[in-house]
């Protein structure tokens, strides 16, 4: 698809984690490398320097006039951004990174690609973990940071790419789902809700994206589908490719029965062996078991599963804990979507049995910021003992009848019976969990940005009581 003739290579909004790994990547393989974002800062920042590649700050033409062969332009640049513009405008060759991966790093690969709405970040670096400690040396795209590999991103010589399987777009000139783009031998679904809800009307035009994605297949490829989810269950009834169901209902092919939750660990069994997990809750009981049914089918046995499983070191923003300062222990969360708050919270009681957990939340995500999920977000809150509930963010770009209510919400939770108080600010947000908090509470932050860097402030405050 892409000329032999491409030397040089731009990216347009090169400080995403994705973005600077790939374009590191083309770098090493001798292509002239730039970039420009709006938002240079660490780490992305430093990382760039450390691999030498010059980054513009803000996006401008002129960061186009030495006129390289290929513009990689990001899914946040929109029409209007000077630089897509230009490109447009003097027929520049530009694509999606999606399209760029597809083709240098994918194309003769076995892939895998997990998707699903829940559990893609974490199953993939389960599986890039379980490839890397057997010694297969992956290539591997993650939409996080796994402890164990120290980056999102490595591309390498060897035959298997593992990559997180994203449905949101792609860019502003491909609509589609980012992982139709992946060429997947195996396909890896955790299970199907609506999210998105700034791209996808419905829950059904997500399901069309994700049957798009599944007729992607090859015939000698494999469909691993979660048999529990009743979304999905349309989707696994396929012909084209073999499909498997993993899940801990009867009828699974791939079946966890003894599911056990510790509050440091979790076990579970498939027959003829048990499996031990140092993740806890029944959500990492059903990733790990995707990896399991994943690594099986690629020749790996259940004792170099076990073998990684047992030095997996979880991900950064997944239950990851800050710090504790004052006697509170400062949780920091990516989860936004109902059911991925109201399954960390089930996972931080089995963790914390008898501590007061209090949950601190930014309405940020496309989707959470809406009213969509207005009376779910009550319901998600119930594992905690306290929340608060922050000023939604980038209020201004919604008109008002599709804004979240975060007052609404809090009545709801105090109906419910829940300690809860809407306050906007950061500072309000340290200043009453400072004054509040008892030694020994769990505070969990959930957001999918940094929410001006509240995990700091409140450890710095709570450090100072």
């Amino acid at each position: 698809m892409f000329s032999p003739e491409i030397k040089s290579v731009h990216f347009t909004g090169i400080c995403g984690t994705a973005m600077a790994s790939t374009a590191a990547a083309l770098l090493e393989r001798g292509f002239a490398v730039t970039g420009s974002d709006q938002n240079v800062y660490p780490p992305m920042s430093a990382f760039l320097a450390e691999k030498k590649i010059e980054v513009m700050n803000g996006y401008a033409e002129r960061n186009l006039a030495h006129r390289p062969d290929l513009v990689v332009i990001g899914n946040a640049i929109s029409r209007g951004n000077p630089e897509a513009e230009y490109a447009l405008d003097h027929k520049l060759r530009y694509c999606s990174l999606p399209e760029l991966l597809r083709e240098f790093f994918i194309r003769g690969k076995r892939a895998i690609v997990v998707a699903g709405t829940h559990g893609k970040t974490t199953t993939t670096a389960l599986l890039a973990w379980v490839f890397e400690h057997n010694g297969l040396n992956p290539g591997y795209l993650i939409g996080g940071l796994p402890n164990n590999l120290g980056r999102g991103a490595r591309f390498t010589d060897s035959d298997w790419f593992i990559v997180e399987g994203d449905e949101y777009d792609t860019a502003f000139f491909d609509k589609r789902s980012k992982f139709v783009h992946y060429l997947p031998e195996i396909a890896v679904l955790n299970n199907l809700e609506f999210d998105h809800a700034d791209i996808f009307e419905d829950l059904d035009a997500i399901r069309k994206s994700f049957a798009q994605f599944i007729r992607l297949i090859p015939r000698n490829g494999l469909l691993l589908g979660n048999g529990d989810d009743p979304n999905l269950a349309g989707l696994l009834n396929v012909t084209h490719c073999p499909v498997k169901r993993f899940g801990l209902g009867e009828g699974n092919a791939v079946q966890a029965f003894n599911v056990k939750l510790a509050p440091t660990a979790s076990e579970f069994e498939i027959p003829s062996f048990k499996f031990h997990l140092n993740l806890v809750g029944e959500l990492n009981v059903r990733n790990a078991l995707a990896a399991v049914a994943c690594a099986k089918h690629c020749g790996l046995s259940n004792k170099q599963i076990q073998s990684a499983f047992d030095t997996f070191a979880g991900l950064k923003r997944r239950m990851e804990v800050r710090g504790i300062a004052g006697g509170v222990t400062v949780v920091d969360d990516f989860g936004h979507h109902p059911t991925a708050i109201r399954e960390t919270l089930r996972a931080l009681r089995i963790r914390h049995p008898h501590e007061r957990i209090w949950a601190v939340f930014e309405p940020r995500s496309n989707t959470t910021r809406r009213n969509v999920f207005q009376s779910e977000l009550a319901g998600a809150f119930a594992g905690a003992d306290a929340v608060v509930v922050s000023e939604v963010a980038r209020l201004e770009q919604l008109e008002p009848e599709e804004r979240l209510d975060p007052e609404r919400l809090i009545g709801d939770l105090k109906a419910s019976g829940k300690e809860a108080v809407y306050l906007a600010g950061v500072d309000l947000i340290v200043a009453h969990v400072a004054r509040n908090a008892q030694g020994g509470d769990v505070v969990c932050v959930f957001s999918n940005g940094g929410f001006g860097g509240i995990h700091v402030k409140l450890l710095e405050r709570l450090g100072r009581r």
